[in-house]
């Protein structure tokens, strides 16, 4: 049963309000669903005074609401279970101003990446934390998943480039958390909390990003190996050493086959590492210290980059998500693996996933921004066989399992949202997640704000079936 929407016209002009089959469908799944809900509708704002307006509205009459981005999250975060309102936020697109005497920029929540690198762009900064899928995705959509990228294990994520938030609260309430200085210890941390919240604790209208100045010297290549253990041992010992790099890699061989296959690489069919470094000055030195550390392990080859190079390199990385899943239509994507372990348990994790692929018979190419432990897989599996659907669900269970037996996480960036609410309690435990559930209904004690996701429930919602994705 659908919910009485007439009241959204006594609070924004026509064009922000959408009923028609087309926005309801474009609004009911991300990219890590394909079947999933359609809100009753889609609403559009355009000022904070709109959000708060919506929610005050929403929250009087117990509808949900549930905040959308670009959609290109793959936990369903998005997702409006519950129907009601989906909240599309794009077209608060505005960067707000830029204060390069503080390395501050201040954005709304529709903003996304590359207009972010413009303005900062224009006084030599820029945002380092930037996800490689910044391209397509918005500022709000990374803060809300705590988002991070391929240049984390030298700048941090996104959550660490965040300096203060403007939030609008379930009965509409406008608040505003952290502040504009570098460091505060006054009261909780509310900024950290609504940070990876998956718009279930409030809904961003306006962030303060710190940025920094783009680095004089920029160096990139990368390292071939003839077995994947030597290139995992690799990636641990230029971390472990202190190597200052920006960015370390990892391809397997089988992502390398199918990048090839998608973009027309030239890839080696071989296991390797991509490297960039950052500086200002002594890049070389650096350089030649992380071919020390990597002479160690056997490396085939090492080889440095143009410019050009570098690019289709990087290019072919970021392709690979494309590329797995178009490799061969007979074999689907089941999950978007996403665990992240400690570095000294990356190696054998990535063992572990090629033990799991061995024994279940099944595709399960690695990948992902190995220096700071974070490991991205997929499990490749054949929808119309049903024995291999569920030796693929398993092996992917078994993974996150693994994962948090040593100490790692079941999401290093891609969030909860609905794929993962039943590893939450296993990752965190009864009581803490029990707290979690006491905060959610403090900051929204009708449970309007993107209900259902984060948190494990009895319900029928499944990810998507495999056979169901069209490329």
């Amino acid at each position: 049963m659908g919910i009485e929407t007439a009241f959204l016209g006594e609070l924004l002009d026509e064009d922000q309000i959408a009923e028609g089959e087309d926005a309801l469908r474009e609004h009911a799944t991300d990219w890590g669903t394909e079947d999933g809900v359609e809100p009753d509708v889609v609403v559009y704002p355009t000022s904070t005074n709109d959000v708060s307006a919506v929610l005050a509205a929403a929250n009087d009459r117990n509808i949900p609401v549930t905040p959308y981005a670009a959609g290109t999250s793959l936990e369903g975060n998005p997702v409006p279970i519950e129907g009601g309102i989906s909240m599309d936020l794009t077209r608060m697109n505005d960067v707000l101003g830029v204060r390069p005497a503080d390395l501050q920029l201040d954005v709304e929540p529709g903003v996304m990446g590359p207009a972010i690198e413009e303005a900062a762009g224009e006084h030599g900064l820029f945002f380092p934390p930037l996800p490689s899928s910044g391209d397509i995705s918005t500022i709000g959509g990374m803060i809300a998943n705590a988002a991070s990228g391929m240049q984390t294990v030298k700048y941090g994520e996104v959550a660490d480039w965040v300096r203060e938030l403007e939030v609008v609260l379930a009965d509409g309430s406008v608040i505003t958390v952290g502040t504009k200085a570098v460091k505060s210890s006054s009261g909780y941390n509310l900024r950290e909390l609504i940070i990876g919240s998956e718009g279930t604790l409030g809904v961003v209208t306006r962030a303060t990003l710190e940025l920094a100045g783009r680095p004089q010297q920029v160096r990139g290549g990368r390292a071939l190996f003839s077995t994947l253990s030597d290139a995992t041992a690799a990636v641990t010992d230029v971390v472990q050493s202190g190597v200052d790099v920006a960015k370390v890699e990892l391809i397997d061989s089988e992502s390398a086959m199918m990048s090839n296959d998608y973009t027309g690489a030239d890839l080696p069919d071989v296991p390797m590492v991509f490297l960039e470094f950052h500086a200002d000055h002594g890049i070389d030195e650096e350089i030649e210290y992380c071919q020390s550390v990597l002479a160690a392990h056997d490396p085939i080859e090492f080889e440095l980059a143009d410019e050009e190079t570098m690019d289709s390199l990087w290019r072919a990385r970021r392709d690979l998500a494309f590329a797995i899943r178009s490799w061969n239509l007979e074999l689907q994507p089941l999950v978007p693996g996403d665990v992240t372990v400690p570095i000294s348990e990356y190696g054998p994790t990535i063992e572990y996933i090629k033990s799991l692929e061995d024994d279940h018979d099944i595709r399960m190419p690695c990948f992902g921004h190995a220096g700071d432990g974070n490991i991205h897989y997929t499990v490749l599996v054949d929808p119309t066989d049903s024995d291999e659907l569920e030796r693929g669900q398993q092996a992917y269970s078994d993974i996150v399992d693994y994962a948090l037996s040593v100490g790692g996480t079941a999401t290093g960036e891609h969030g909860i949202g609905l794929g993962k609410r039943e590893y939450l309690e296993r990752e965190h435990g009864e009581i803490a997640v029990g707290l979690m559930r006491r905060l959610k209904e403090a900051f929204d004690p009708n449970g309007i704000l993107n209900p259902g996701k984060i948190f494990p429930q009895d319900d029928d919602w499944q990810r998507a079936d495999p056979a169901d994705y069209r490329d």
